[in-house]
């Protein structure tokens, strides 16, 4: 399906997706969240962690898995090497993520000029 819709013009790719966020980001995640609001636990529910996400969130969501023609995954240690390689240290993740998608939360990169004395932190 990826495949067929991130091949398709522009337009009509974001329509797709956005058909596919409401069809099927929304729904579930609203489900997810009349659930979790029973008490049962949501955490192995389809797209549960969208329950509390605003429907731009969903729509956003489904271009990024569907509307892309490359999409390169890493594991969690190869992120770690390539932050650490580009100089960034005390690297974090959030502890929850939508479809184990790893982004790190936070990091820190300490710049030293050669020609002047001037540190700063990106």
């Amino acid at each position: 399906m990826r495949r067929l819709i991130c091949h398709l013009p522009s337009v009509l790719r974001f329509v797709v997706c956005d058909i596919i966020a409401i069809l099927v980001y929304w729904p579930l995640g609203r489900l997810a969240a009349s659930v979790a609001k029973t008490g049962t636990p949501v955490g192995n529910f389809p797209l549960a962690y969208y329950r509390d996400k605003s429907f731009y969130v969903m729509r956003t969501d489904a271009l990024d898995r569907f509307g892309t023609r490359l999409e390169k995954r890493f594991r969690r240690d190869q992120i770690v090497t390539m932050l650490k390689n580009a100089g960034f240290e005390n690297i974090r993740f959030p502890t929850q993520n939508p479809s184990g998608v790893l982004w790190p939360r936070s990091c820190r990169m300490t710049i030293v000029s050669l020609h002047t004395d001037l540190t700063c932190a990106a």
